[in-house]
């Protein structure tokens, strides 16, 4: 071919009898038009549809703002060209086996029900992203605190063999054997455990299927994850477990699969926790949480099941958290790398303190763990804790919510038995407990102390509510968070086993706060309880403010529910669990797990999206075993910590097993 003939047209077609370039411009036939317009389409839906399925947009400010923007000023325009919204606003999903067949109002923020969606105004959704970071921050200073930093990639995991090591002289490990006492003839029931009553049998059926509900769906959509966001259907972590997926939702659920009998779950978690639990991940956390939801349950597994496994992942874990408690008083810190052993306190917490309720919430795991090992590190460190706190001056005598973990004085003088001190006094009376009384220490400090809050904290309403202030500065704050709802149990706990001249005040006590709790649910339009009530301004056991009327899965109140029947026997307190129970399903079922809500004076209220790692642990556990047998899970052999999970009684639970070097 000449390089001239490369320059001339082709001719290889006619057009009646007239010949056509080859490469000359003619129109699309339509089949070629409706190709590429199905092409064009198919781009803008994957591109339109990545803003929202992106991660967390709701949490990232600027682009979840915008991108909603865009949408809501489009859907005004014409909403009826818009592809369907993303699956942030499911409405009226149909299952079976649900509340009345249906899920009511499953929605999301940033977009309302589609009926609603021409009148959205931006304004209501610039709101709720600001009320959501109120949740956000507020929820992070109470029991899940400030988020982390991270110092490596997020979820970057670190060879085993080059993880640093903590020891604390286990030589003898391989040499360990922790056995329940030979002489036990009856070991406390852990599963089973059916009332005798068949209404009883009957609800405590349904809450075991709102636990196969939620376990299911985290199981097929966040396996691994922390927790399950059951609308979005994939994993979310708060800020609490840093950049790791630790699978805190399979730790805090195993015990309750146990005790539900549940075995094949159990099973199913237990060789997850033996495969894949490690804790070499480059990443900031929460002391207090790993303390409560981990060791927590990796203790109570090993005592009910002997598994040597479970022990040996608990001593790793303690172990990596003995770092924090390098300070100059022995005060740990509130956050731990459990990589490198990197600690520090948060930020916000009153000029580099520690928190009252997280130093003061570990007595109960690190003494058993102590026994279980042989090796006594674990309770010295513990004891003291308890020795500074012990020798200080408290006032009014008090103890505030923030220490300095190098000086040993008192921060701000805020003492609250709700967020930041409440667990605190709950592990005075637990760890005497736990001692087979015979930790007097515990219990004198903790006589001491409640008797302050009796004097100067425990207040009535003009309704004639009693209730639980806040103090700052010697200020009554009138006002009780939901966290605080737990203090009606342990008050009746206290008076249960105590016997002295109180006992019978102490016991009317915590009946009229677990009342009040009761009446900040069923004065709500969904039956739950906001995350803070007031008694001011003429309002009583109601939230004032928008940014506390959310309920996230809390169970305070269904723990002091469950302990006021065990020692009562007041019908009164299965009523309002089983109230409980019908909200729960009915405002915070969803067709793939359970949502908190943002607002619980709303009937149609918006979900959050979290189904909490802890809603297993304690929320779910404490309503089965308020309609179970008195002999499952017996308060005569069992301490529940603060996330729930059961510690054997010394000297009367055989199942506290005790190490024997051989």
């Amino acid at each position: 071919m000449t390089t001239t003939s490369l320059l001339l047209p082709s001719y290889n077609r006619f057009v009646n009898g007239v010949p056509v370039p080859l490469f000359s411009r003619r129109s699309f036939r339509p089949r070629e038009k409706y190709l590429i317009l199905l092409v064009f389409l198919t781009f803008g839906v994957v591109c339109f549809g990545a803003f929202f399925f992106l991660p967390d947009f709701r949490t990232s400010g600027v682009a979840y703002n915008s991108v909603y923007r865009v949408y809501q000023k489009i859907q005004k325009v014409g909403p009826d060209l818009l592809i369907p919204a993303p699956p942030h606003g499911l409405s009226g999903y149909k299952d079976p086996h649900g509340p009345g067949g249906v899920y009511p109002n499953v929605e999301h923020v940033g977009l309302e029900r589609p009926d609603d969606a021409r009148d959205i105004d931006i304004h209501i959704i610039e709101d709720k992203i600001k009320l959501q970071a109120k949740i956000d921050e507020e929820y992070q200073q109470q029991k899940t605190l400030e988020k982390p930093e991270i110092i490596k990639a997020p979820g970057q995991r670190v060879p085993s063999s080059s993880v640093p090591t903590w020891s604390v002289n286990n030589q003898h490990e391989d040499n360990v054997q922790t056995v329940p006492p030979a002489s036990a003839d009856v070991y406390p029931l852990t599963t089973g455990g059916e009332d005798k009553d068949p209404i009883a049998q009957e609800r405590r059926e349904q809450i075991k299927k709102m636990m196969k509900h939620a376990w299911s769906n985290y199981v097929t959509y966040a396996w691994g994850e922390n927790e399950l966001k059951p609308i979005s259907k994939r994993g979310h972590s708060a800020s609490v477990f840093g950049a790791t997926k630790m699978g805190a939702t399979i730790v805090d659920a195993l015990d309750t699969l146990y005790v539900m009998g549940m075995q094949e779950e159990f099973k199913q978690g237990r060789d997850w926790i033996d495969k894949n639990l490690n804790f070499t991940v480059d990443s900031e956390m929460s002391l207090f949480e790993i303390n409560i939801r981990f060791l927590g349950s990796l203790l109570t597994s090993f005592a009910l099941t002997g598994d040597k496994m479970f022990r040996e992942k608990a001593l790793q874990i303690g172990e990596r958290m003995l770092p924090a408690f390098e300070t100059k008083t022995g005060i740990p810190h509130s956050l731990i790398n459990l990589y490198t052993g990197r600690s520090r306190n948060h930020g916000w917490a009153s000029s580099g303190c520690s928190i009252l309720s997280e130093i003061g919430t570990m007595h109960l795991e690190f003494s058993y763990l102590s026994d279980i090992t042989g090796n006594p590190i674990f309770r010295k460190k513990v004891e003291q804790v308890r020795r500074v706190l012990k020798d200080l001056d408290k006032p009014k005598g008090l103890y505030p919510n923030f220490i300095h973990p190098e000086t040993g004085k008192w921060g701000q003088h805020h003492i609250s038995l709700g967020g930041l001190g409440d667990s605190f006094y709950e592990y005075l009376l637990k760890a005497w407990i736990q001692s087979g009384k015979e930790d007097t220490e515990a219990k004198k400090m903790y006589d001491e102390a409640i008797a302050a809050v009796v004097e100067h904290m425990i207040m009535t309403s003009k309704g004639g509510l009693t209730y639980l202030s806040d103090l700052r500065y010697d200020r009554p704050d009138h006002k009780m968070g939901h966290l605080a709802c737990f203090a009606g149990g342990m008050f009746a706990l206290g008076a249960q086993v105590n016997e002295n001249e109180v006992s019978n005040q102490y016991m009317d006590i915590g009946a009229e706060l677990t009342n009040t709790c009761h009446e900040s649910y069923i004065r709500s339009a969904t039956k739950l309880g906001p995350e803070a009530f007031h008694f001011i301004e003429g309002n009583e056991a109601r939230s004032l403010k928008n940014d506390e009327k959310y309920y996230i899965l809390r169970p305070e109140t269904y723990e002091s529910y469950f302990i006021l029947w065990r020692l009562t026997k007041d019908q009164k307190y299965r009523d309002w669990g089983w109230e409980a129970v019908e909200a729960l399903e009915m405002h915070c079922r969803v067709p793939h797990g359970f949502s908190g809500l943002r607002d619980v004076y709303k009937s149609d209220s918006i979900k959050d999206d979290v189904q909490q790692s802890y809603f297993f642990a304690e929320s779910l556990k404490y309503l089965y075993l308020l309609f179970s047998d008195d002999n499952l899970i017996s308060l005569d052999d069992w301490v529940f910590n603060s996330e729930a999970h059961m510690l054997p009684i010394k000297g009367s639970n055989p199942l506290y097993r005790q190490a024997q070097l051989s």
